[in-house]
């Protein structure tokens, strides 16, 4: 599955970008027909705390899975994000 990732307004480090690709693709295991996925890194307020936000988008034939969390870290952002995909795909599953 191919992975963009886009930080806006700020450069992701290496280790960032690795992270979020490999928790990503873990979910093409649970729909193999995905064609892609967008991951959007954001920081809200930088003064805050709780203000890091990811946005994932897979794209499914037909669909597109969405979810948007905020956390005080891009990686626990991303696991809350990942956790609100898998019901979708359970239930987009459900309807094949």
């Amino acid at each position: 599955m191919n992975i963009n990732i886009n930080a806006v307004k700020f450069r992701a480090d290496e280790k960032l970008l690795t992270f979020v690709n490999e928790k990503v693709s873990k979910l093409e295991r649970h729909l193999p027909n995905v064609m892609g996925g967008e991951v959007t890194l954001k920081v809200d307020k930088p003064e805050s705390d709780n203000n890091k936000i990811v946005d994932i988008r897979l794209m499914v034939k037909g669909y597109d899975l969405f979810a948007s969390k905020q956390a005080d870290t891009f990686e626990e952002a991303t696991m809350l994000a990942i956790d609100a995909i898998k019901p979708q795909i359970d239930k987009l599953k459900d309807k094949k």
